[in-house]
């Protein structure tokens, strides 16, 4: 009865582990992986195609599982994946999501497939996707993981965020006590407040999307240095930082800043209101970091600003 009751309220399916073994033909195509699991692909039987994530084994009880499964199976937003259902047997446990043909910002952006309008269209999406979990939801959803891995692209390169498997779902009301230390990002995307162990906010997530933009604008990977913390994230944030304070007019030191693969082909207005909107992101003091909500704002009237 309990499971009826779920699927009524939620929309979505639960399958079989036997259906989704057969969908993967055995799990045989890996199309992704990380602290939660490896992600397959799918075809379901009514011939969806799918992206199927068995979770590691060392996972929440049951009702908990259920619990989550039910709220992510609520959240419906264009920026957002959308999960078609859950399995749950025993210690097998797997999520099965819409499918992304162009795979993850991270992929697309080492292959140099992205220009500047592209990135600028993945920027503001992923922002409304995020200001969505901040703001509108049911219950109020922190990501805590973003990073371009959990960016997804469709057919049209329009962007989704993915992997909430970090989240901690929080009572609206409830954020001034929250303390997650358990909760961990990823290394060169993490804001201080994760290291200093301050109280964990929604401005987390503000962060990493800032120093994700700043990636897609200059082209370089916040995660290559030695540590992460005080190693590359910093000197990307000190370096964009230096050639844009103290200067009205950002357009001649552009050129120091983008990606080298735009060559030169870019809209200097749009690349600059990013920038700005990015630094303002990644603010040591997350209370002056803009929500993600002014974040989209700032993007779309950037003429206002």
């Amino acid at each position: 009865m309990q499971d009826g009751y779920l699927l009524a309220a939620t929309g979505f399916k639960r399958f079989s582990y036997a259906e989704l073994k057969k969908a993967t033909r055995g799990f045989s195509e890996e199309i992704g992986r990380g602290a939660g699991g490896i992600v397959y692909k799918g075809v379901l039987a009514d011939e969806r195609v799918a992206a199927i994530k068995l979770l590691n084994e060392a996972i929440q009880g049951e009702a908990e599982f259920l619990a989550e499964a039910s709220t992510l199976g609520r959240l419906n937003h264009m920026h957002l994946i959308e999960m078609w259902g859950y399995c749950s047997e025993g210690k097998r446990k797997l999520l099965v999501y819409e499918y992304m043909e162009h795979g993850s910002l991270a992929h697309n952006l080492s292959s140099n497939v992205l220009n500047w309008e592209k990135r600028f269209e993945i920027a503001v999406g992923t922002a409304k996707g995020l200001a969505y979990l901040h703001e509108e939801c049911l219950e109020w959803v922190l990501h805590c993981d973003v990073k371009p891995q959990n960016i997804l692209l469709d057919s049209n390169y329009q962007p989704k965020v993915a992997d909430f498997g970090l989240s901690k779902l929080l009572n609206r009301g409830e954020l001034k006590n929250s303390s997650f230390s358990r909760i961990r990002g990823t290394r060169g995307y993490i804001a201080p407040e994760w290291v200093y162990n301050m109280p964990i906010t929604s401005k987390v997530d503000v962060y990493s999307y800032g120093i994700v933009v700043l990636e897609m604008v200059t082209g370089k990977n916040p995660t290559m240095g030695v540590d992460a913390i005080d190693g590359e994230q910093r000197i990307l944030i000190m370096s964009v930082r230096e050639k844009v304070n103290g200067t009205s007019a950002i357009g001649p030191q552009m050129g120091k800043i983008m990606d080298p693969s735009f060559e030169g082909e870019y809209d200097v207005e749009k690349m600059e209101i990013l920038l700005r909107v990015a630094l303002q992101c990644v603010e040591e003091d997350k209370d002056a970091r803009p929500t993600m909500r002014q974040v989209v704002e700032m993007l779309l009237h950037h003429d206002k600003y």
